[in-house]
């Protein structure tokens, strides 16, 4: 857009020039700034007329694809994209909508959208061809601010490295190493919580006496130790103290107010420079904040840099310590690398979080069937003994649970890419910079995909012969929270391995019910897809574990 309105803006300065100098008949009293003006306005007129009306309407060679019904003039499906949850009104046009791969829909001034629906059209946007399609600049600057350009938002060649250098640290074999860290943290939270479900001092008699919590909070603060602890061989303390700088920080960031909804909108519209320059506060809390995140990482590296230095310490086996062995990171870059994971990596695994404890609660049933397989094959999370990457793959059905959760509720919602060049999808030619959905929500609800009962928590579905791994779904790309192909999310198994750690641990000690039961959950709208009014818990301790 910007460079679009220099061209105009030169463009009409040039003919405005040769008018008053040449033809000053046809120039406005002769006044080369009033004639610029004028004819800005007009060649302006005209290019918002091709690009919004025009060129959407009866040019684009996109103009075929389906689509969904009811676009308004001038917004297309915006008004339905803004007043629904994120990835929402993609999930109904999945599963509403004839389509062979490709759904087009128009955005705000009819800015075109491709949804990606199928195996086929997945398989190529982020493994065969996924080099071709990039982060558009507006998602990488503005995560950037908080994530630095670590893996998640490198492209082309730095992300080939970086990934190169980073694959060892999530090794599976690597990984696995860590439960007994992740077993640690989910006993101190169990240990933390007990008090606050207690009446006068005792456990609760019955669940629905007990009083209830606000479960997000506590889920933010656990993982965000783990990913200290597992990541960066520093514990925080976020569990024992809600009020550390940087448990602050990220919560006051993270989740969008109005003021930063608005913000996000403007910026559809107006340069980023100015939407930056606006003085309201998220203005300055997102400056203010990424400065704190940066400087704690940078305290963390040299802390490291020194334990491994010195000869009397052993390299730890936290994610950091062997980024920083391998050598293969500036210093610069291995602090955007924390920042990415301490953002991403605890952020996603806590409203997974509090996404498990929702559908428990709303599934009793699953939940009495999930503790009694826990408390029948792990060792009580009273005690010192620590757990094995081998124990938790015994349990069945805590497998299917966290897989049904993350099926049903990615974390991640849906994900933005960009044609970096013409290129083509299932045979459709896409010309360069046309703007990609790939809606994690969409496909993982997709009843072509996953059945009649795809917007059901149905944990059955990954148990039986084949179906562990795939749930029963003809195709990997069903399930697509973690993405797939060089894109795919490298944390995948320290997440999973965390997440059902932290399940474990809380549907092993306690009994859980929803405080509201009959109001629907609103869905916050952000980096994660969390209760807009957080999820308010009954807890009740089970004695005999």
């Amino acid at each position: 857009m910007a460079p679009v309105k220099r061209l105009l803006s030169l463009g009409s300065l040039f003919t405005a020039l040769c008018l008053v100098r040449l033809y000053p008949q046809w120039s406005i009293n002769e006044s080369l700034l009033a004639t610029s003006l004028a004819w800005f306005s007009f060649v302006l007129t005209i290019w918002t007329a091709w690009k919004v009306l025009l060129y959407p309407k009866l040019f684009s060679p996109l103009r075929h694809l389906p689509e969904p019904q009811g676009n308004a003039l001038f917004m297309g499906q915006f008004a339905a994209i803004r007043n629904e949850p994120t990835g929402k009104p993609q999930q109904e046009w999945v599963n509403t909508i004839p389509n062979e791969g490709l759904i087009r829909y128009l955005n705000v001034f009819n800015e075109e959208r491709l949804l990606v629906t199928n195996p086929k059209a997945l398989a190529e946007v982020l493994v065969t061809k996924n080099y071709d399609f990039i982060k558009p600049s507006l998602v990488r600057d503005g995560l950037g601010r908080l994530l630095g350009i670590g893996i998640l938002l490198a492209e082309g060649e730095e992300h080939k490295t970086q990934r190169k250098h980073l694959m060892p640290a999530f090794a599976y074999r690597h990984v696995k190493d860590l439960y007994p860290v992740f077993w640690s943290k989910a006993s101190e939270l169990v240990k933390a919580i007990m008090p606050t479900t207690q009446v006068k001092g005792a456990d609760a008699a019955d669940v629905a006496t007990a009083p209830a919590i606000e479960i997000g909070g506590w889920t933010s603060r656990a993982t965000l130790d783990i990913i200290g602890s597992a990541g960066m061989g520093y514990d925080f303390g976020a569990i024992q103290d809600p009020n550390t700088e940087l448990n602050v920080t990220y919560r006051k960031v993270l989740y969008p107010s109005r003021q930063a909804k608005l913000l996000g909108l403007l910026s559809l519209f107006l340069p980023m420079w100015l939407v930056r320059a606006i003085p309201v506060a998220r203005n300055q809390e997102i400056p203010a904040a990424a400065r704190t995140i940066r400087k704690n990482c940078r305290q963390l590296l040299e802390h490291k840099k020194r334990k491994l230095e010195s000869k009397n310490e052993e390299a730890g086996r936290d994610i950091i310590s062997v980024a920083l062995s391998s050598g293969g990171f500036t210093e610069d870059n291995l602090v955007d690398q924390m920042m990415t994971f301490l953002a991403a990596g605890h952020e996603t695994t806590a409203t997974a979080m509090i996404w498990a404890v929702h559908c428990l609660c709303t599934h009793p049933h699953y939940q009495t069937r999930l503790r009694e397989e826990i408390r029948a094959n792990l060792p009580s999370i009273d005690t010192t003994t620590p757990i094995t990457a081998e124990a938790l793959d015994r349990l069945p059905f805590l497998t299917a649970v966290c897989n049904e959760v993350l099926r049903l509720h990615p974390p991640v919602t849906l994900t933005f890419r960009q044609a970096a060049k013409n290129t083509s999808i299932c045979g459709q030619y896409v010309p360069k910079g046309t703007k990609f959905i790939v809606c994690t929500s969409a496909v993982n609800h997709s009843k072509e995909l996953w059945g009649p009962d795809a917007s059901e928590f149905n944990p059955e579905r990954w148990l039986g012969p084949g179906k562990m791994n795939t749930g029963g779904a003809s195709s990997n790309y069903a399930f697509l929270t973690f993405l797939h192909g060089p894109r795919s999310c490298i944390g995948q198994a320290f997440a999973k391995a965390e997440f059902a750690v932290l399940v474990a641990g809380l549907a092993g000690r306690f009994e859980m019910e929803l405080e509201d039961k009959v109001s629907e959950i609103k869905i916050r709208t952000g980096i994660t897809a969390r209760p807009l009014h957080g999820l308010k818990v009954r807890m009740r301790a089970v004695e005999g574990w």
